[in-house]
């Protein structure tokens, strides 16, 4: 059983592909990008319209990098909130085929909780703790 509850589907363009003809290794983190906005909104969390009320901000990056992507192969990003502590929450993710049979990538981010017009971080809100729990199946207390 998957821990994942989103996928988002990736278009593969020909401006991801490298010299080698597959997917450049720093598109696969614009791939998790789009995946993580995707995510917000689709749990209203954000509506888009401005970047300066996105709500967190990238903290730590890791990225294993297990197969090749090539132009006509069809892929997803499955990810998942795994922690929520008091500035900062750890999302966790897998390219993969449409199918989830062939995992492309693992990778993991660090986001923190960020206020943009003040530039600083910020407490993770409860309402974002909440909504983020109900998604996921589970509790996300705060830590003690």
């Amino acid at each position: 059983m998957t821990k994942f509850r989103f996928y988002y589907p990736i278009q593969v363009r020909y401006g991801d592909l490298d010299p080698q003809w597959h997917v450049n290794n720093t598109r696969f983190l614009t791939y998790l990008e789009q995946a993580r906005l995707a995510y917000l909104i689709e749990l209203g969390l954000f509506d888009g319209a401005s970047f300066f009320d996105l709500g967190y901000i990238v903290g730590d990056i890791h990225i294993r990098f297990l197969a090749p992507i090539f132009i006509h192969d069809k892929v997803r990003v499955g990810l998942c909130v795994s922690h929520i502590g008091n500035k900062s929450m750890t999302i966790d993710y897998h390219i993969e085929d449409e199918d989830g049979s062939r995992v492309m990538a693992e990778a993991q981010t660090v986001m923190v909780a960020y206020d943009y017009r003040q530039q600083k971080s910020i407490p993770i809100s409860p309402a974002w703790r909440e909504k983020i729990g109900a998604f996921e199946g589970r509790e996300f207390p705060l830590p003690a």
